[in-house]
C-alpha cells in the first residue's frame, strides 16, 4: 500500500465510451484520490480525452480544494474517428494539454488484420517502407510539445520504422504500447532490441483481451521481461477499466504486489510506477 502513494498510470479506459467501462472519469478520479495516486492518463479509442481530463481536475479543485495533488491527464488516439493521421487534430489536442499521442488502435492495419476485419479503411502509418508524410508532421508536433508518442496497435515491423523516424526527428518520449498483447505480438527479442537500439519505454499492462470477453493475466510474462531488459525501461500500467477485470486501484495494487512477491525490489517497482511516468508527464 505504501507504493500506492504517488502511483501514476498512463493507460486507463473510462466511461463515456462505446463499450461499458467499470468507472466513469469522476469515479476513477475519486478512486485515485482515495489511494493517494499522483496521476492517471485516461484513454479512449474514440479520439481525445483532453477536455474530460480538464473537467476532472476542475471538479477535484471545486470539491476537494488543495487536499490532494492528483492530476488527470488526457491524450489523443489517431483512429478514423479523428481523421486518422490528422496533424490539425494533434495540434489542437496538444495545445489543449494532451500529454500522449497514440497512433491508431482499432483503425490500425495490424489490428484489423488480427481481428480478421476489412483493412481497406485502415489508418496507414507506413507506405512503401516509410512513414506517411502526415505522420512526419505529427512527430514534429510531438517533439515540439515534448509529448509522449505511443505506438498503440501497429505491428512490430511498423513500430521499428516509426520509432526510428521519431528518434531521427528528435522525439524524446516514446512508449511501445503493450507489446505483450497478442494483437501487437512483439517478440521478446524485438522488445530487447527496441530498448537497446532506441531507448524506448516498454509499457507492460495488467491483462490482455483474448476475445469473447476473456482476459489473460500478463503478470508472469511482465516479470520475465523486467528480468530480460531491466527495470529502467519498463513502465507498469494497467490498461484498466474493463468490467471483466478488477477495478483500477485493485489491479495496480495487485500488479505491484506480484512484482514484490517475486523478487523485484521495492525501489525498482517505484521506478516503473512513479519515476518513469512522472518523467514522461513532466511532473
Amino acid at each position: 500500500m505504501d507504493l500506492m502513494k504517488g502511483v501514476i498510470d498512463m493507460h486507463v479506459h473510462t466511461n463515456p465510451d462505446l463499450r461499458l467501462r467499470a468507472y466513469d472519469d469522476f469515479e476513477l478520479m475519486e478512486a485515485a484520490i482515495r489511494v493517494g495516486a499522483r496521476a492517471i492518463v485516461i484513454k479512449t479509442h474514440q479520439g481525445s480525452t483532453v477536455d474530460r481530463a480538464y473537467l476532472c481536475n476542475r471538479h477535484n479543485e471545486i470539491v476537494h480544494g488543495k487536499m490532494n495533488d492528483f492530476t488527470m491527464f488526457g491524450g489523443i488516439t489517431l483512429n478514423r474517428v479523428v481523421g486518422g493521421m490528422n496533424p490539425k487534430a494533434v495540434d489542437v489536442a496538444l495545445r489543449m494539454g494532451a500529454k500522449v499521442v497514440w497512433l491508431p488502435t482499432q483503425s490500425a492495419k495490424n489490428h484489423l488484420e488480427k481481428m480478421k476485419q476489412d483493412t481497406s479503411r485502415c489508418v496507414e502509418v507506413i507506405k512503401d517502407g516509410r512513414i506517411v508524410p502526415e505522420l512526419k508532421t505529427i512527430l514534429e508536433l510531438v517533439r515540439d510539445y515534448d509529448a509522449v508518442l505511443g505506438t498503440a496497435h501497429i505491428s512490430p515491423e511498423e513500430s521499428f520504422t516509426v520509432v526510428e523516424a521519431a528518434r531521427n526527428l528528435g522525439v524524446k518520449k516514446i512508449v511501445v504500447t503493450h507489446p505483450e498483447w497478442w494483437v501487437v505480438d512483439m517478440s521478446v527479442e524485438d522488445q530487447i532490441r527496441m530498448v537497446k537500439d532506441y531507448g524506448v519505454i516498454l509499457e507492460r499492462c495488467y491483462a490482455q483481451n483474448m476475445g469473447g470477453g476473456t482476459y489473460k493475466s500478463n503478470l508472469p510474462d511482465n516479470l520475465e521481461i523486467i528480468k530480460e531488459v531491466g527495470y529502467k525501461n519498463v513502465m507498469v500500467d494497467t490498461d484498466g477499466g474493463q468490467t471483466e477485470n478488477p477495478h483500477w486501484e485493485l489491479a495496480i495494487e495487485e500488479y505491484m504486489q506480484y512484482l514484490l512477491d517475486h523478487g523485484i525490489p521495492e525501489e525498482q517497482v517505484y521506478h516503473m510506477t512513479h519515476t518513469i511516468p512522472a518523467g514522461l508527464l513532466g511532473i
